[in-house]
């Protein structure tokens, strides 16, 4: 008989939460709309517990058009609306019009020529980080400075724990536990 997997505490027993957690928490994302749409799902998480957006992801896609920057920086107020009565997601006009004003962003990043991607990994000169598998901690100095400098280009929803909970997510950080069977996958 095989001995089960072991794994980081946090997906608990939920199917979904396990399969976050086994095939995409954590691996490294490289593509700019990827890192862009995880940072705007994590901004939504904001207040909530992440099993909350996790089971919201498909929807939050289909409302935001699967989080096509160019799409999205066209919302109008009537896409507000339409955002603010679907309630497959998070319906938080906050939010909402932080996404719509962060797809602009992204853009215009873009159009200065500075890559969302390039942006993001800027900071670990393109390595992933590792931690030590035993303290997981809430924010960092290196999620404190990222957030600052997102906040500086208008970014909302994006204080440093938010942003070290990204950095997680989409393996600027290798968090997995020390007795993690992904720990050494990622």
């Amino acid at each position: 008989m095989s001995k089960p997997k072991q794994r980081c505490r946090w997906p608990g027993e939920d199917p979904l939460y396990l399969a976050y957690h086994d095939e995409e928490w954590g691996v490294p994302q490289r593509d700019g709309r990827m890192l862009w749409e995880m940072l705007m799902l994590e901004g939504f998480q904001a207040g909530l517990s992440w099993i909350t957006v996790l089971r919201k992801r498909e929807a939050f896609r289909k409302a935001f058009k699967g989080f096509e920057p160019v799409k999205v920086a066209r919302f109008t107020e009537s896409d507000i609306e339409r955002l603010l009565a679907d309630p497959g997601i998070i319906r938080s006009r906050a939010k909402i019009e932080a996404t719509i004003a962060a797809a602009k962003i992204y853009l215009e990043m873009r159009q200065r020529g500075e890559d969302f991607a390039d942006f993001c990994w800027s900071f670990t000169a393109g390595e992933v980080l590792k931690g030590d598998g035993k303290t997981f901690p809430a924010q960092t100095p290196l999620s404190q400075r990222i957030s600052k400098e997102l906040k500086k280009r208008g970014f909302k929803f994006v204080g440093p724990t938010i942003v070290y909970a990204w950095m997680q997510a989409v393996g600027i950080v290798n968090d997995h536990a020390a007795h993690c069977f992904r720990r050494q996958e990622v």
